[in-house]
Protein backbone atom coordinates (compact mmCIF):
# COMPACT_ATOMS: atom_id res chain seq x y z
CA UNK A 1 0.00 0.00 0.00
CA UNK A 2 1.41 3.34 -1.02
CA UNK A 3 1.00 6.24 1.60
CA UNK A 4 2.76 9.41 2.11
CA UNK A 5 3.07 10.63 5.80
CA UNK A 6 0.85 13.62 6.66
CA UNK A 7 0.56 16.03 9.34
CA UNK A 8 -1.73 16.48 12.15
CA UNK A 9 -2.18 20.11 10.51
CA UNK A 10 -2.83 18.60 7.54
CA UNK A 11 -5.33 15.79 8.31
CA UNK A 12 -8.79 17.19 7.43
CA UNK A 13 -12.00 16.02 9.41
CA UNK A 14 -16.12 16.08 9.39
CA UNK A 15 -17.76 16.56 12.23
CA UNK A 16 -21.06 15.19 12.22
CA UNK A 17 -22.76 17.00 15.81
CA UNK A 18 -26.12 18.06 15.66
CA UNK A 19 -25.94 19.81 19.37
CA UNK A 20 -24.04 23.54 18.97
CA UNK A 21 -22.24 23.65 21.96
CA UNK A 22 -20.97 20.01 21.87
CA UNK A 23 -19.44 20.91 18.21
CA UNK A 24 -17.78 24.13 19.50
CA UNK A 25 -16.35 21.94 22.18
CA UNK A 26 -15.20 19.26 20.18
CA UNK A 27 -13.67 21.61 17.20
CA UNK A 28 -11.54 23.48 19.93
CA UNK A 29 -10.29 20.70 21.40
CA UNK A 30 -9.31 19.42 17.98
CA UNK A 31 -7.73 22.73 17.06
CA UNK A 32 -5.87 22.24 20.46
CA UNK A 33 -3.85 19.37 19.16
CA UNK A 34 -3.00 21.08 15.57
CA UNK A 35 -5.97 19.93 13.53
CA UNK A 36 -6.84 22.99 11.48
CA UNK A 37 -9.59 21.46 8.69
CA UNK A 38 -12.55 21.10 9.88
CA UNK A 39 -16.09 20.43 8.30
CA UNK A 40 -18.82 20.49 10.64
CA UNK A 41 -22.34 19.12 9.65
CA UNK A 42 -25.27 18.30 12.07
CA UNK A 43 -27.27 15.68 10.14
CA UNK A 44 -26.42 12.55 8.37
CA UNK A 45 -27.41 14.29 5.30
CA UNK A 46 -25.28 17.00 5.27
CA UNK A 47 -22.90 14.86 5.85
CA UNK A 48 -23.51 12.55 3.18
CA UNK A 49 -23.24 15.16 1.11
CA UNK A 50 -20.21 16.83 2.24
CA UNK A 51 -18.44 13.09 1.49
CA UNK A 52 -19.77 13.21 -1.80
CA UNK A 53 -17.79 16.49 -2.50
CA UNK A 54 -14.54 15.58 -0.57
CA UNK A 55 -13.62 12.74 1.21
CA UNK A 56 -12.31 13.62 4.64
CA UNK A 57 -9.31 11.77 5.93
CA UNK A 58 -11.52 11.20 9.08
CA UNK A 59 -15.05 11.37 10.08
CA UNK A 60 -16.10 11.85 13.91
CA UNK A 61 -19.71 11.49 14.44
CA UNK A 62 -22.13 11.77 17.81
CA UNK A 63 -23.91 8.42 18.06
CA UNK A 64 -27.63 10.06 17.44
CA UNK A 65 -28.23 12.46 14.54
CA UNK A 66 -31.64 13.88 14.27
CA UNK A 67 -32.21 11.90 10.88
CA UNK A 68 -30.33 8.82 11.88
CA UNK A 69 -26.96 7.49 14.13
CA UNK A 70 -23.91 7.05 13.79
CA UNK A 71 -24.33 2.97 12.97
CA UNK A 72 -26.54 4.28 10.17
CA UNK A 73 -23.39 6.59 8.59
CA UNK A 74 -20.85 3.74 9.29
CA UNK A 75 -23.11 1.03 7.50
CA UNK A 76 -23.52 3.42 4.50
CA UNK A 77 -19.65 4.37 4.28
CA UNK A 78 -18.68 0.59 4.39
CA UNK A 79 -21.33 -0.37 2.02
CA UNK A 80 -19.71 1.31 -0.97
CA UNK A 81 -16.11 0.77 -2.15
CA UNK A 82 -15.03 4.12 -2.65
CA UNK A 83 -15.68 5.06 1.14
CA UNK A 84 -15.25 1.86 2.67
CA UNK A 85 -12.39 2.34 3.94
CA UNK A 86 -12.86 5.58 5.72
CA UNK A 87 -11.12 5.95 9.04
CA UNK A 88 -14.37 6.87 11.62
CA UNK A 89 -14.20 7.78 14.99
CA UNK A 90 -17.47 8.37 17.41
CA UNK A 91 -17.95 10.52 20.52
CA UNK A 92 -20.76 9.62 22.69
CA UNK A 93 -21.99 9.63 26.23
CA UNK A 94 -23.82 5.79 25.24
CA UNK A 95 -21.78 3.52 28.01
CA UNK A 96 -23.21 -0.04 27.50
CA UNK A 97 -20.92 -2.40 25.72
CA UNK A 98 -23.33 -4.55 23.91
CA UNK A 99 -25.22 -1.53 22.31
CA UNK A 100 -21.44 -0.44 21.30
CA UNK A 101 -20.65 -3.64 19.79
CA UNK A 102 -21.52 -3.21 16.03
CA UNK A 103 -19.73 -0.02 15.90
CA UNK A 104 -16.70 -2.02 17.03
CA UNK A 105 -16.88 -4.89 14.76
CA UNK A 106 -17.00 -2.11 12.04
CA UNK A 107 -13.94 -0.91 12.71
CA UNK A 108 -14.42 1.94 14.08
CA UNK A 109 -10.65 3.53 14.98
CA UNK A 110 -12.00 5.15 18.71
CA UNK A 111 -15.26 5.24 20.57
CA UNK A 112 -14.47 8.10 22.61
CA UNK A 113 -16.68 9.07 25.75
CA UNK A 114 -18.25 12.08 26.44
CA UNK A 115 -16.34 14.44 27.75
CA UNK A 116 -13.70 12.95 26.60
CA UNK A 117 -9.92 13.82 28.11
CA UNK A 118 -6.94 15.80 26.55
CA UNK A 119 -5.19 12.55 26.20
CA UNK A 120 -8.39 10.02 24.80
CA UNK A 121 -8.80 12.59 21.79
CA UNK A 122 -4.62 12.58 21.37
CA UNK A 123 -4.51 9.00 20.93
CA UNK A 124 -7.14 8.32 19.11
CA UNK A 125 -5.75 11.00 16.27
CA UNK A 126 -2.19 9.70 16.55
CA UNK A 127 -3.67 6.27 15.48
CA UNK A 128 -5.84 8.03 12.59
CA UNK A 129 -2.45 9.67 11.36
CA UNK A 130 -1.11 6.08 11.26
CA UNK A 131 -3.96 4.36 9.78
CA UNK A 132 -3.85 7.38 7.16
CA UNK A 133 -0.35 7.24 6.66
CA UNK A 134 0.76 4.19 6.74
CA UNK A 135 3.88 3.90 8.44
CA UNK A 136 5.50 0.96 7.79
CA UNK A 137 7.44 -0.59 11.18
CA UNK A 138 10.78 -2.15 11.59
CA UNK A 139 10.82 -5.24 13.39
CA UNK A 140 14.41 -6.63 14.78
CA UNK A 141 13.60 -10.73 13.51
CA UNK A 142 10.87 -10.23 10.86
CA UNK A 143 10.37 -8.25 7.78
CA UNK A 144 6.65 -6.57 8.14
CA UNK A 145 6.19 -6.84 4.32
CA UNK A 146 6.70 -11.02 4.63
CA UNK A 147 5.38 -11.66 7.39
CA UNK A 148 2.51 -13.95 7.03
CA UNK A 149 -0.61 -13.17 8.74
CA UNK A 150 -3.67 -15.43 9.84
CA UNK A 151 -7.03 -13.47 10.48
CA UNK A 152 -9.65 -15.63 11.90
CA UNK A 153 -12.89 -13.51 12.67
CA UNK A 154 -16.55 -14.91 11.82
CA UNK A 155 -17.03 -10.55 10.82
CA UNK A 156 -16.31 -10.26 7.40
CA UNK A 157 -16.22 -6.04 7.96
CA UNK A 158 -14.19 -6.90 11.37
CA UNK A 159 -11.37 -9.27 9.00
CA UNK A 160 -11.21 -6.40 6.71
CA UNK A 161 -10.28 -3.58 9.22
CA UNK A 162 -8.08 -6.18 10.91
CA UNK A 163 -6.44 -6.16 7.58
CA UNK A 164 -6.65 -2.44 6.78
CA UNK A 165 -4.79 -1.47 10.18
CA UNK A 166 -2.11 -4.35 9.36
CA UNK A 167 -1.60 -3.12 5.78
CA UNK A 168 -1.12 0.37 7.27
CA UNK A 169 2.03 -0.75 9.44
CA UNK A 170 3.27 -2.54 6.32
CA UNK A 171 2.19 -5.78 6.08
CA UNK A 172 0.98 -7.14 3.16
CA UNK A 173 0.46 -11.77 2.94
CA UNK A 174 -3.12 -12.55 4.70
CA UNK A 175 -5.22 -15.16 4.40
CA UNK A 176 -8.76 -15.11 6.05
CA UNK A 177 -11.00 -17.38 8.28
CA UNK A 178 -14.41 -17.06 9.62
CA UNK A 179 -14.05 -19.17 12.58
CA UNK A 180 -11.71 -21.35 14.66
CA UNK A 181 -12.35 -24.73 12.27
CA UNK A 182 -11.43 -22.79 8.94
CA UNK A 183 -8.73 -21.75 10.50
CA UNK A 184 -7.07 -24.97 11.58
CA UNK A 185 -7.55 -26.40 7.93
CA UNK A 186 -5.82 -23.08 6.88
CA UNK A 187 -3.13 -23.96 9.04
CA UNK A 188 -2.53 -27.34 7.82
CA UNK A 189 -2.26 -26.08 4.48
CA UNK A 190 0.00 -22.73 4.61
CA UNK A 191 2.60 -21.61 6.75
CA UNK A 192 2.48 -18.51 9.06
CA UNK A 193 4.07 -16.39 11.50
CA UNK A 194 1.27 -14.79 13.74
CA UNK A 195 -2.46 -15.43 14.23
CA UNK A 196 -4.87 -13.11 14.92
CA UNK A 197 -7.90 -13.89 16.06
CA UNK A 198 -11.56 -13.31 17.73
CA UNK A 199 -12.71 -14.49 20.63
CA UNK A 200 -16.43 -15.18 19.78
CA UNK A 201 -16.80 -17.44 16.76
CA UNK A 202 -19.24 -20.57 15.78
CA UNK A 203 -18.20 -23.81 15.54
CA UNK A 204 -14.74 -22.83 17.26
CA UNK A 205 -14.17 -20.08 19.18
CA UNK A 206 -11.06 -18.34 20.08
CA UNK A 207 -10.00 -20.46 23.20
CA UNK A 208 -10.32 -23.49 21.35
CA UNK A 209 -8.52 -22.23 18.01
CA UNK A 210 -6.08 -21.37 20.75
CA UNK A 211 -5.86 -24.66 22.66
CA UNK A 212 -5.64 -26.50 18.74
CA UNK A 213 -2.57 -24.27 18.54
CA UNK A 214 -0.72 -24.77 21.64
CA UNK A 215 -1.11 -28.61 21.23
CA UNK A 216 -0.03 -28.94 17.98
CA UNK A 217 4.25 -29.34 17.97
CA UNK A 218 4.02 -27.90 14.22
CA UNK A 219 2.10 -24.95 15.26
CA UNK A 220 2.81 -24.30 19.02
CA UNK A 221 5.38 -21.67 18.27
CA UNK A 222 2.95 -19.39 16.34
CA UNK A 223 2.24 -15.99 18.63
CA UNK A 224 -1.51 -15.62 18.60
CA UNK A 225 -2.85 -11.83 19.10
CA UNK A 226 -6.86 -12.02 20.18
CA UNK A 227 -8.74 -8.96 19.00
CA UNK A 228 -12.01 -8.99 21.45
CA UNK A 229 -14.91 -7.29 22.65
CA UNK A 230 -15.48 -9.75 25.41
CA UNK A 231 -14.94 -7.93 29.05
CA UNK A 232 -15.85 -11.33 31.31
CA UNK A 233 -12.13 -11.27 33.36
CA UNK A 234 -13.03 -15.12 33.76
CA UNK A 235 -13.34 -15.70 30.07
CA UNK A 236 -10.01 -13.50 29.51
CA UNK A 237 -8.55 -15.54 31.92
CA UNK A 238 -9.12 -18.67 30.52
CA UNK A 239 -7.53 -17.47 27.56
CA UNK A 240 -4.98 -16.45 28.50
CA UNK A 241 -4.87 -19.85 30.15
CA UNK A 242 -4.89 -21.47 27.11
CA UNK A 243 -2.09 -19.58 25.73
CA UNK A 244 -2.24 -16.84 23.53
CA UNK A 245 0.35 -14.40 23.55
CA UNK A 246 -1.48 -10.74 23.73
CA UNK A 247 -4.83 -9.67 24.28
CA UNK A 248 -6.13 -6.12 22.83
CA UNK A 249 -9.65 -5.06 22.93
CA UNK A 250 -11.54 -3.67 19.73
CA UNK A 251 -11.53 -0.62 18.30
CA UNK A 252 -8.51 -2.35 17.25
CA UNK A 253 -5.93 0.45 15.86
CA UNK A 254 -2.16 1.22 14.33
CA UNK A 255 -0.82 2.27 17.50
CA UNK A 256 -2.20 -0.07 19.13
CA UNK A 257 -1.15 -3.13 16.80
CA UNK A 258 2.41 -1.44 16.49
CA UNK A 259 2.74 -2.02 20.36
CA UNK A 260 1.55 -5.58 20.17
CA UNK A 261 3.86 -6.23 17.10
CA UNK A 262 6.68 -5.29 18.99
CA UNK A 263 5.88 -6.96 21.74
CA UNK A 264 5.22 -10.14 20.02
CA UNK A 265 7.49 -10.03 17.42
CA UNK A 266 10.02 -7.56 18.09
Amino acid sequence: MESTAITVSELSLLLVEPSDVQSRIINQSMRDLGVRNIETATTLAEARAAISKSQPDLVVSAMYLPDGTAEDFLNDLRARPETEDQAFMVISSVRDRKYLETLRQSGVLAILPKPFTAEDLDCAIRATLDFVSGQEIDLDYFDIISLRILVVDDSRTARKHIRRVLESIGATRFEEAENGKEATTLLREHAFDLVVTDYNMPEMDGRELTEFIRGDAMFSHLPILMVSSEDNQTYLNHITQAGVDAICEKPFDPVTAKEMLFRLLG
